[in-house]
Order: structure tokens, then C-alpha cells, then sequence
């Protein structure tokens, strides 16, 4: 088994060498040429050329040169649209803040957790105690309902039922089946509201921000007094509603 990994790792590491070459050169090159800078083994040189072209990670020129392969502008492009999500969430989330006056986050999923990624600070005198990078389990949060809303019942249960703690309030809902349904109708409803759910009297008003096939990708979300969260609750969901809304738009998903 020990054997078996490190040949899979030194096959990783050869095929991440071939194309860091490429994008250093940025011109296409013949194998001799790839091998000889890579410093590989021409008897397994070819062979692992071969896999990457019909794997389409390479690509072949006039059949004499190879080049950067079309599954690589695949991967770079839901790269590249997650990083412009993640960057026109941050600033829908520094208006929303301004506009409220309220702390605001942006909020992702980490396996069973639920982290935040972004935040900008609201001018009251309110504070929260949670940061950027702050992770709390999905059933928490207001966010972590949303984050699994856009996924099927049966995978909704399974991950609730690894992923569901009490919280320290022990108002957060535990039951995966019960978490289940919550999510799925905060993710069709635009919006999950939550209230001393892991904090006393700290409220959060989150909305999704979907990716073009509409899977809940990030959160944009309102944190606030518990107070202020009855007091505004109407004004603020709309807020937040329109914030994720208009990051969606921003990158070409269809309005609602």
C-alpha cells in the first residue's frame, strides 16, 4: 500500500510539473523538450503524456507539441467564478453595512461547519464575537440552514445527522430530519432567520447567493441584537434579500 501511494504521488507531482512548465513558458513544447526540463524518465515520460492528453489536461499541437488541455480552462473558469462571486459578495456586504448600520458577514460552507469569510462591522455599539474565520456548526446558523437547502432530502439528513451539536443556548435545533426541512424551506423562502441559537440575544438575518446552477455557494447575512432584529426584522430581510440578489445578477444569474 505504502508502495502503491508514493508511485500515485510521484505521478501527481510529475503531471503538476508538465504543466507548470507549460504555464512558465507559456508556448507549447515538444515531450523531449518537457522531459528534459522536468528531468523524467523518457520510458514513463510518454506514457504519462499520453494519459494527461486523453484525459484532456494536455492537449496536442500539429501532433509534434503539447499544450495546456481544455479540462484545465473547465476547472479555472468555476475557479474564476467563485472568485468573482467571493469578491462582488464583499462588496454588496460592505453597501449592506452601510445602508443598515449593522454588522454583516459572508459565510461559506467547510464540511460540517459553517465559516465566516468576510465581514464588515456595524457602527452601533453592538459586537459579535464571532470573526473571519470563525467556524460553528451548520445547525447553528441561520447560514448553515441555507448552505444545504439546494441539496436532496436523503444528502440534507445525512450531512445534519454528522454535522448537528447542541449548541451552548441549547436553543439549536439537533434533529436532522426536522434540520432538513427548516433548510429546505429557508432555501426556498430566500431567507433563514435565527435567534439565540448559539448566542443569547444575537440575532442573524441571512439570505442564499446561488451559483449559476443554483447551488447555495455563500450567505450574505445581518448580525444583530435580538432587539433590533424584531425591530428592523421586515426592513432587514428585504435588505438582505436584495444584497445576495444583486450579487447573483452581478454575475449573470437570471433575477427571480
Amino acid at each position: 500500500m505504502a508502495e502503491a501511494t508514493r508511485k500515485r504521488t510521484s505521478g501527481i507531482d510529475r503531471a503538476l510539473q508538465i504543466m507548470d512548465v507549460l504555464t512558465e513558458r507559456q508556448r507549447p513544447m515538444s515531450a523531449y523538450e518537457l522531459a528534459k526540463v522536468s528531468r523524467a524518465p523518457m520510458s514513463t515520460f510518454y506514457r504519462l503524456i499520453d494519459e494527461l492528453v486523453d484525459r484532456e489536461m494536455l492537449s496536442r499541437v500539429d501532433d509534434a507539441l503539447i499544450w495546456l488541455g481544455p479540462r484545465l480552462m473547465r476547472y479555472g473558469l468555476v475557479y474564476r467564478a467563485h472568485m468573482d462571486m467571493f469578491a462582488e459578495a464583499r462588496r454588496e456586504m460592505a453597501l449592506l453595512c452601510q445602508r443598515t448600520g449593522e454588522t454583516v458577514q459572508v459565510c461559506g460552507r467547510d464540511g460540517d461547519m459553517m465559516v465566516v469569510l468576510a465581514m464588515a462591522m456595524g457602527t452601533g455599539h453592538f459586537r459579535v464575537t464571532s470573526d473571519v474565520g470563525t467556524r460553528v456548526p451548520l445547525n447553528w446558523t441561520a447560514s448553515g440552514r441555507l448552505l444545504l437547502g439546494h441539496l436532496p432530502e436523503e444528502e440534507r439528513i445525512a450531512v445534519f445527522a454528522s454535522a448537528a451539536k447542541p449548541s451552548e443556548t441549547g436553543r439549536a435545533e439537533t434533529d436532522p430530519r426536522k434540520l432538513s426541512d427548516l433548510s429546505r424551506a429557508d432555501f426556498e423562502n430566500n431567507v433563514a432567520i435565527q435567534i439565540s441559537n448559539s448566542e443569547y440575544s444575537v440575532a442573524c438575518i441571512a439570505a442564499p447567493v446561488r451559483d449559476m446552477s443554483g447551488v447555495c455557494v455563500l450567505t450574505m447575512s445581518v448580525v444583530l441584537s435580538e432587539a433590533r432584529a424584531t425591530e428592523r426584522r421586515d426592513e432587514l430581510v428585504a435588505r438582505v434579500q436584495d444584497a445576495a440578489r444583486a450579487v447573483e445578477i452581478a454575475l449573470g444569474r437570471q433575477a427571480a
